[in-house]
């Protein structure tokens, strides 16, 4: 198996069963670290730290934050952290083609009945009369890198609409922000927790959903070395044992509000130790129960959706066209959906 240092992970970056959560523990706390991005949508890693899920699995965690999903492919390829959850990107899947890299989970996904992402569009753009998404013709989107999650759902949207756009990598999230509100950028797509808060400010509005234009979207997953998935596979059981007893924790308080407004509450104190920490709770809490979608249960992974991924990237020359899904996947350690 090929081992990466971060230089070569860099350079490559350039060019089915249900979790067991009976599963014994390690033996004794092996120190790991859990790469994730300051959302709502990682959430499940949150709660397992928190409430001593991770501990309980005989597990160390260190939590390691990012602000775009393809410097954390790097990070997992080169051995400077262990497992992370985020968006499939045309750079993690050209890691996986190297043996680097393996998607083992789902995280958070799409589904109807419950708000998910959102499409924006600038101020100007609006008041120049776009309103939907199939106006965005010739317009600028914004995204983090050339074939991130926002390249892949931009596309989507436009190949469904006809029309044309201009893709704008602009590398961090802040970024795509600022950019949108200055009307730098026309259009951009983003989880709620985040699109709610900037239409409700008048810098920018809400036109429409992606999961208009990509049903049941996997948009996050959960992956790790191809190392860690084929030779520590009690660690990493481990680590899926107590990643989804946070996903229960969360979607139990969030979705299906078990706990009445008094779980409601307690976890987005919880949450708040991560996401929106520079505001006050008051202020952070519409956002982050704005945020909520429901995180795949058991990190079960949509196969069907992931490979439409794989499928968009090589369509569009972002990733060699021989890799195969299984290079990308391993479908040992969860249940799947679509296969």
């Amino acid at each position: 198996m090929t081992r990466f240092n971060r230089r070569q992970a860099l350079a490559t970056m350039g060019a089915a069963t249900a979790v067991g959560l009976a599963t014994p523990a390690l033996a004794q706390n092996k120190k790991i670290t859990v790469g994730a991005l300051r959302f709502t949508s990682h959430s499940g890693s949150f709660v397992a730290f928190e409430r001593g899920y991770f501990a309980d699995a005989g597990l160390d965690v260190e939590l390691r934050f990012f602000e775009a999903a393809q410097p954390m492919a790097v990070a997992i390829a080169s051995g400077d952290v262990d497992y992370a959850v985020t968006a499939i990107s045309g750079g993690l899947v050209s890691l996986a083609d190297k043996g680097a890299i393996k998607v083992i989970g789902g995280a958070l996904q799409e589904e109807e009945g419950i708000d998910g992402q959102k499409i924006l569009v600038s101020d100007a753009a609006f008041k120049a009369g776009i309103d939907a998404p199939g106006k965005l013709d010739g317009k600028s989107w914004g995204v983090t890198q050339a074939g991130s999650s926002f390249h892949y759902m931009g596309s989507k949207m436009a190949q469904a609409e006809g029309i044309n756009l201009s893709f704008k990598p602009l590398q961090k999230v802040g970024a795509i922000i600022g950019a949108l509100k200055s009307g730098q950028i026309d259009a951009w797509s983003i989880v709620p927790h985040i699109a709610k808060p900037l239409a409700g400010s008048g810098a920018v509005h809400i036109i429409g959903n992606v999961s208009d234009y990509v049903k049941d979207y996997q948009v996050t997953t959960v992956f790790t070395s191809a190392k860690n998935a084929a030779d520590e596979r009690e660690m990493t059981q481990s680590f899926l044992n107590g990643f989804s007893k946070g996903v229960a924790d969360y979607n139990s308080a969030m979705i299906a509000k078990d706990g009445g407004d008094d779980g409601v509450n307690a976890m987005v104190d919880l949450i708040h130790k991560y996401v929106y920490t520079d505001r006050p709770r008051e202020k952070a809490a519409p956002s982050i129960i704005n945020g909520t979608m429901r995180l795949n249960e058991g990190a079960a992974l949509n196969v069907a959706s992931v490979r439409d991924q794989l499928e968009w990237f090589q369509s569009e020359g972002l990733v060699d066209a021989d890799i195969t899904l299984d290079q990308l996947i391993d479908t040992s350690y969860v249940e799947t959906i679509g296969a």
